[in-house]
């Protein structure tokens, strides 16, 4: 008898529907085809033992199971419910005309409670599209599948109420979850918020400008002066995420496992900060079967380098191209997967080995040619994606003393998305640019012009700070933006000399 159930498999960010044939005959064998790997060979066992502590049994007859198409390598153990509902079904052990509806996924314990599943977001999303009247998965992946509209979502704990649903009609119970509910609840109280942060005013003023523009920064400054804690509560003050951002973002998320069980959609932007001992295809994804790296999993949201001189060179050089196209593809003989990475870069620094340099005060001091060395792991075509610098400077003593509240994340936010909002209908005509970090040599030249008194500031500027060529960019996109967060329409040479500051890496002392 010959049996179809089927599942999927997840590549890159979009899953493919599988189907599982199974072929029942007389003789004695399990044979398994289709490019399984050995999660997948080992599913028999599994199934075994999971059958027979509920009441069925493993056929002893010649059982020929396909997985086509045969030609795409199927990997991982969350074939086993399917399986395993085959092979019931193909010994006529339970009933199965409706079992070719659903998309059945769910690895299985020895008992027959079901373990979690990778990708059930983009298995539902593909489920829905080929026209599946429903998707039955383990109970902690439901939420997640839920998310999509219009596919009936049932999380199961034991595969008895799968069976019981095929064989007794015994209804199960779909998952429903309101999304926009969700997603709006989650966006009024961040985790980490900016009145928590004493002092600091000129990089809050720094963050906010960088959000509002999406523009990539670095900061430099002493251990304890409060980088990280700044780092943390950026995703806080960026714009919310639209609802198909957020489902961008559960997608990669899914597929890696990640996501939060108890609410499926990921509301707030993701943060990623990976330690500085990260290897290439960690941090860009890859692998014999590949995966999502660190910048695909902070896509629309924010990677912070923490320590960015300790980063391995070679590390920092493979996110050259990220920043650039924001899509990361890795390829393979037989195929080429592309992961989405529109992520912001916030990294942070000492100015020296010792962490103290041009500190008179310091316990440790750096010779320049040390100081030198430590800065020249940075490279410049890396750099060069950096639109602000920022000296972060220690607290004093009184500003982390005082009581008083400092201006919360959602206020903040607020200014952040009406700049960007400026931004939105700025660039609604042009393809793949949506906020003034993405604008190119063209568009600086139609929406950066200045009036003479800025241009003559901007070129005393240069020449008395010595500022590189690969400044002047910046610094006309980083005016834009705060023009921008006043609601100018015009950049003024105010703009321009708060723009210049945030170049400290660029002038004499520094990197050159």
């Amino acid at each position: 008898m010959l049996i179809k159930v089927f599942g999927s498999a997840v590549f890159g960010v979009e899953a493919t529907t599988i189907t599982i044939e199974i072929n029942m005959e007389k003789g004695i064998g399990y044979h398994l085809v289709g490019l399984p790997d050995n999660a997948i060979r080992e599913s028999s066992f599994r199934i075994q033992a999971a059958l027979k502590n509920n009441g069925y049994k493993f056929p002893g007859k010649k059982i020929i199971v396909n997985m086509a198409p045969a030609d795409l390598r199927k990997e991982g153990s969350a074939y086993d419910l399917s399986l395993a509902l085959g092979i019931l079904a193909a010994s006529s052990q339970i009933k199965s005309e409706k079992i070719d509806d659903y998309i059945i996924m769910g690895e299985l314990s020895l008992d027959g409670s079901l373990q979690p599943i990778k990708g059930a977001l983009p298995i539902a999303i593909k489920a829905k599209e080929e026209g599946y009247k429903g998707f039955i998965l383990p109970a902690q992946n439901a939420k997640e599948a839920a998310i999509v509209d219009g596919l009936e979502v049932f999380g199961v704990d034991n595969i008895t109420e799968v069976i019981s649903f095929f064989d007794k009609e015994e209804p199960l119970q779909p998952t429903v979850i309101d999304t926009r509910a969700v997603f709006y609840d989650s966006l009024l109280s961040p985790e980490y918020d900016f009145s928590e942060v004493k002092g600091q005013e000129s990089i809050k003023r720094c963050m906010e400008i960088a959000a509002a523009g999406g523009h990539n920064i670095i900061m430099i400054g002493p251990p304890g002066s409060g980088k990280t804690m700044l780092a943390k509560r950026l995703p806080s003050i960026l714009p919310p995420m639209s609802l198909q951002e957020a489902l961008e973002t559960t997608k990669i998320h899914s597929v890696v496992g990640r996501t939060n069980g108890q609410i499926g959609l990921m509301a707030e932007r993701p943060f990623r900060s990976p330690h500085h001992t990260i290897s290439d295809v960690a941090l860009v994804g890859g692998g014999a079967y590949p995966q999502p790296g660190e910048i695909s999993l902070s896509h629309n949201g924010v990677l912070f380098l923490d320590e960015l001189p300790e980063f391995k060179r070679t590390v920092l050089e493979v996110m050259r191209q990220p920043l650039e196209d924001r899509e990361v593809t890795i390829s393979r003989a037989k195929f080429t997967v592309t992961y989405p990475s529109s992520f912001m870069l916030v990294a942070s620094m000492n100015p020296s080995p010792g962490g103290y340099f041009n500190d008179p005060d310091a316990p440790v001091t750096s010779s320049p040619a040390e100081m030198q060395r430590y800065l020249s792991k940075i490279s410049g075509p890396l750099l060069d994606r950096i639109d602000i610098h920022i000296e972060v400077t220690p607290v004093p003593f009184e500003k982390l003393s005082d009581q008083s509240k400092a201006e919360s994340s959602v206020e903040i936010r607020k200014r952040v998305t009406a700049a960007r909002q400026i931004q939105t209908k700025r660039f609604s005509e042009i393809n793949h640019i949506h906020y003034n970090a993405q604008m190119g040599v063209k568009q600086i030249k139609m929406f950066c012009k200045l009036d003479e008194a800025s241009k003559e500031l901007l070129k005393t500027a240069m020449e008395r700070l010595n500022l590189s060529a690969r400044a002047y960019d910046r610094i006309l996109k980083v005016a834009r933006t705060i023009a921008d967060l006043e609601g100018c329409d015009s950049i003024t040479g105010t703009h321009i000399s708060e723009a210049i500051q945030y170049r400290s890496l660029d002038r004499d002392g520094w990197l050159g």
